[in-house]
């Protein structure tokens, strides 16, 4: 997993915006957000399986071309709105390719089905001193 999590960070495009909010004069000076672009369709770090399952899991951050977008001024830094947004680049393609496991079928066991029975014969019994 982290030899690909490599290889798509090599295929990232890096774009300097103007950052929005609070900054001083210098705000409107630097470009310290980072917009982090990654097209998904033409990748060549994963396979037509992962890209298959980041186009379903990710298709809120997916562009009509399958360029998936990031944007990051959380920090006054370059460097480090370029790191924040690379970790979640990473976060995001960890959760989105993890299978969840598959349910086996369990029955309930003797002891469960006797006290879902008990509780219900309680229940029944509450009831009909109630209506005594």
């Amino acid at each position: 997993m982290d030899n690909l999590i490599k290889q798509i960070k090599r295929e990232v495009e890096l774009k300097f915006v103007r950052s929005q909010g609070p900054g001083g004069q210098n705000v409107n000076k630097t470009n310290s957000a980072v917009q982090l672009r990654w097209n998904i369709l033409s990748s060549e770090a994963i396979s037509e399986i992962q890209r298959s399952l980041l186009n379903i899991k990710l298709k809120n951050y997916l562009s009509s071309e399958g360029d998936l977008i990031l944007k990051t001024s959380e920090s006054r830094d370059q460097k480090q709105n370029i790191e924040i947004s690379l970790e979640k680049l990473e976060e995001l393609i960890r959760k989105a390719l993890v299978r969840p496991k598959k349910r086996i079928k369990t029955k309930p066991t003797r002891g469960s089905k006797e006290r879902r029975l008990q509780g219900k014969k309680i229940h029944s019994e509450k009831k009909q001193n109630r209506r005594v």
